[in-house]
């Protein structure tokens, strides 16, 4: 690392320069100080330069929380390549689309394979050989690799759900990551001694840019977890004196009906931050009766995510709205001419700040058509009280949100005409009481309907799990607009 290197990859050497003993991260791995994880991150880092990898290559990983993914995370922010976090939950087409779709040329991955894809070499985490992790690590120095990198250099692309039926990569820099964990700084007052629990998906924005990248950067611990399980939360809060942790509702839920819940000793606990969807009253409460700040926040892969964050003063006082924008973003409330509305009027949501993405990868129509002079356009629909405090109320586009995870209605659609016995469908998300809302499937039968049960068995292999439906209804035909869009709206009051 020189004084020239800004980017994240030069996170861990700072670190081990300023606290060197301290621990980093605890996890299924293992323990880690911030000296041994800078050690590791940069023994994968010449191991993948070793194996060809240069300024702007490719890098993808495919597995769960585990301290590989930030070796992979901070290696890849070394050499100056492009780091592509995989959604384990995808299913195997899914998964080769967004390798294909990245140019990823390396895949670092825990077991299993990805039928279909096209990498040119792959990096097994626990497998042995000369392409296992660990023996790559040993048969690689720790010596510092001198590579400018610049806040303005590309770092990550995310993949997110896409209204045109593909999930769409996110180009998102080193500086987009870095005022996002600023921002959080900011916002959130975490402390050098925090103890971060990581229970949210590394592969997706929230979990790592929330949560884990600012905890590093403030040099506290990060606890990551594989799986999240309502009752091992609550003892590892206990245990560990966990201060810090983000989840969507459906997470927060569970652990408030757990069993251990009445007796949990949660008093480590500084702040609770919520997102993900929207957050519902009897789970804010359940946190505020137990005395624990309880934030929601509201954000978007393109914003790094971090776009409004309720403050912890105003965590009962304004509990149900997704707060300010955060300290270095800009938001505004406008209507279709872009103009901003009134205070209790609706608009759609803009963002700008640092922390917005430059792209979208590889699609330069669509990212044009992101933005407008300069800001980004969300498709959200929300309404701001005379205090400046934001609730999102609706969303212009079509996605929606099933248990934290975005769902685009497009891409179950595309899956279901494959099947002979569709001719036309339409996919809505409908309430449900576990995961806020779920897929219902509305489908225009080509000859005698086909089984219900059968059609969601057809989808399984081909979508990731949530994705699929939980219900099939059938219809004579659509409801559309006279230019032949589905009028979701009509169908979600029909099957609400």
């Amino acid at each position: 690392m020189t004084v020239r290197d800004f980017g994240i990859g030069s996170w861990t050497a700072r670190r081990a320069r300023k606290t060197p003993h301290r621990t980093a991260v605890v996890g299924p791995g293992g323990r880690f100080t911030y000296a041994e994880l800078h050690e590791r991150v940069h023994r994968l880092a010449h191991g993948l330069r070793g194996l060809g990898v240069r300024r702007g290559d490719r890098v993808a990983y495919l597995g769960p929380n585990h301290h590989t993914f930030l070796e992979a995370l901070f290696a890849g922010g070394v050499l100056g390549a492009i780091v592509v976090p995989l959604n384990t939950r995808l299913a195997a087409p899914e998964l080769a689309h967004c390798l294909e779709d990245s140019g990823s040329e390396v895949l670092i991955r825990h077991g299993g394979s990805v039928p279909g894809a096209q990498v040119r070499r792959t990096i097994d985490v626990g497998g042995a050989g000369p392409l296992g992790y660990e023996a790559l690590l040993a048969d690689s120095p720790a010596a510092p690799i001198d590579e400018n990198v610049a806040l303005e250099d590309p770092f990550v692309i995310m993949y997110t759900s896409g209204t045109t039926g593909r999930p769409k990569g996110v180009l998102l820099t080193h500086g987009n990551l870095t005022w996002n964990a600023v921002n959080v700084l900011v916002d959130m007052d975490l402390a050098h001694d925090e103890v971060t629990l990581c229970a949210a998906p590394l592969f997706h924005t929230a979990g790592l840019n929330m949560t884990c990248l600012p905890t590093l950067l403030k040099g506290g611990t990060v606890v990551l977890e594989p799986a999240f399980d309502p009752e091992r939360a609550l003892r590892l809060v206990e245990d560990l004196r966990v201060t810090y942790m983000f989840g969507v509702p459906v997470m927060f839920d569970a652990m408030a009906r757990s069993a251990s819940w009445a007796g949990a000793d949660l008093s480590s606990l500084r702040r609770l931050a919520c997102g993900g969807a929207p957050v519902p009253a009897a789970t804010i409460s359940a946190y505020l009766d137990r005395g624990i700040v309880f934030s929601q926040g509201y954000g978007m892969t393109e914003a790094s995510p971090g776009v409004l964050f309720l403050p912890a003063q105003d965590s009962a006082a304004k509990a149900g709205t997704a707060g300010v924008p955060h300290f270095f973003t800009d938001v505004e409330v406008v209507d279709a001419a872009a103009r901003p509305v009134a205070a209790g009027q609706r608009g759609e949501v803009m963002v700008h700040g640092p922390n917005v993405m430059r792209e979208y990868w590889g699609r330069s129509a669509e990212t044009a058509a992101a933005f407008a002079d300069g800001w980004l356009r969300t498709g959200d629909i929300a309404v701001a009280d005379t205090d400046g405090c934001i609730s999102i109320v609706d969303r212009a586009k079509d996605m929606f949100i099933s248990g934290g995870e975005n769902v685009s209605p497009a891409e179950v659609e595309l899956a279901l005409r494959e099947h002979p016995g569709v001719a036309d469908c339409a996919v809505v998300g409908v309430p449900d009481a576990t995961w806020g809302e779920v897929g219902k499937a509305v489908v225009v039968p080509a000859g005698a309907p086909p089984d219900g049960p059968a059609l969601l068995a057809f989808l399984r292999g081909r979508l990731a799990g949530y994705k699929v439906p939980k219900s099939v209804a059938f219809a004579d035909e659509l409801p559309r607009s006279p230019t032949g869009k589905i009028l979701r709206n009509t169908l979600r009051e029909e099957f609400r």
